[in-house]
């Protein structure tokens, strides 16, 4: 349209239209795009292409990629290293490491020149086969390469001998490290309290704390979790209020790794940790978490224990209990839930009807939701455009039973006030 209108778009703006088709997963549009172009006599530049193939290997398309480039070669354009990058990515994530490693030796002996971040690919790649032995003898001989390790090669290499129990070469990597950063100090912790070295972890914290890195929940969430698996609740309160102190803040991580006390039969144990912790609103985002991390009996015994411990749960926190089981295919319980709000006397609100008729047509019961839908909207307890955007999303209204305000069936599926 801004050619044929006279306008001329410039480099920058082609390139962020390419770039922007293929974020947004239109390759074929964006290739498309190129081609019509070239025909108006607009080049195609490397960061165009660039944008092209890691859209393309986004998608898994590495084939086409790897075509597309062979096409550039006889253009006279050659790929740079975020191209080989992308490339190596790719073909590690689809095919395994040793066809990246293939890739690499192709590349190289077409003239091509890689980066560290394309040798750190391979190494990534290695280290999550658990080739340790290959992953040493990659990461030392990448001087050889002409590249010397930065952090992130490090990084990678620490936290592949920490995981297979080589303590003493991890303890040799980390002597040769000029820097580390916050990763570094996290894969330490991560590994010390999984050992249940929880003084040594300790230790790494004051030190990363020295070197000028804020531990996160992220760094603690290891030590909680190993606390809590070995029923040591006073320690994990000193923990927390170490955490507090510093301005740290638990997240979702931090509650699942509480939530294995109610898996060992302390309830109120677990549930005095989050009070210490929570308010209304977070207290939602607990239970919907726990919910959607596997962990639905855990938030069902805190739901619970709110109720007891004068700390009446209300309607968003019943929404999001039920909004965590429908999403972890747990219908069956967010109903229990359902149930539960009506015979304590919470009055269950749009979304909460919303939620239930999502879960039922998530798990594959389309009829029973068309049932639900119907009787929901005859009662006035949903709205149209609820009703209707319902019926879209899943497909709803293939179903012959669906007729506004006409089923009798609806009055089985839930109990009502």
């Amino acid at each position: 349209m801004m050619v044929r209108s006279g306008v001329k778009p410039d480099p920058n703006t082609y390139t962020y239209l390419v770039n922007h088709l293929c974020k947004r997963g239109n390759v074929g549009y964006a290739m498309q795009l190129v081609e019509k172009m070239e025909e108006y006599g607009y080049p195609t530049n490397m960061v165009t292409c660039n944008s092209l193939v890691k859209g393309l290997c986004m998608r898994g398309n590495l084939n086409k990629s790897l075509q597309f480039l062979d096409r550039l070669r006889k253009r006279g354009l050659e790929p740079d290293a975020f191209t080989y990058s992308f490339l190596l990515e790719a073909a590690y994530k689809k095919k395994g490491v040793d066809e990246a490693m293939k890739l690499l030796d192709e590349i190289i002996a077409k003239g091509g020149k890689p980066n560290l971040v394309s040798y750190n690919i391979i190494l990534t790649g290695l280290c999550k086969a658990a080739r340790t032995e290959e992953s040493i003898s990659f990461f030392w001989n990448l001087p050889e390469e002409g590249f010397y390790p930065n952090v992130v090669t490090y990084n990678t290499l620490l936290r592949a001998l920490c995981w297979e129990g080589l303590l003493k070469e991890a303890y040799e990597l980390l002597a040769k490290m000029d820097d580390k950063n916050y990763v570094t100090y996290n894969i330490l912790v991560s590994w010390l309290a999984l050992q249940g070295l929880v003084d040594d972890a300790f230790e790494v914290l004051e030190e990363m704390t020295r070197a000028g890195f804020k531990p996160t929940g992220v760094t603690y969430n290891p030590i909680i979790a190993h606390l809590c698996k070995e029923g040591k609740v006073d320690e994990v309160m000193k923990c927390l209020d170490r955490m507090m102190s510093e301005q740290c803040h638990p997240n979702q991580g931090t509650y699942n790794a509480m939530a294995v006390l109610c898996e060992d039969g302390k309830v109120l144990e677990a549930f005095s940790l989050f009070q210490s912790l929570c308010n209304s609103r977070t207290y939602s985002s607990l239970l919907r978490g726990l919910c959607s991390d596997g962990m639905p009996d855990a938030a069902i015994e805190i739901f619970k224990a709110m109720e007891e411990n004068d700390v009446r749960p209300d309607v968003g926190h019943c929404n999001a209990m039920i909004l965590g089981l429908c999403k972890s295919n747990r219908t069956d319980l967010s109903l229990h839930i359902f149930e539960m709000m009506v015979e304590k006397g919470y009055k269950p609100n749009q979304m909460t009807y919303a939620l239930i008729v999502e879960g039922i047509a998530l798990e594959g019961e389309t009829e029973l939701a068309v049932i639900l839908l119907e009787e929901l909207y005859e009662r006035k307890a949903l709205s149209e455009n609820t009703v209707e955007m319902l019926v879209t999303q899943y497909d709803l209204e293939s179903f012959p039973a669906f007729q506004y305000g006409t089923s009798s069936r609806g009055k089985e599926v839930l109990p009502w006030m």
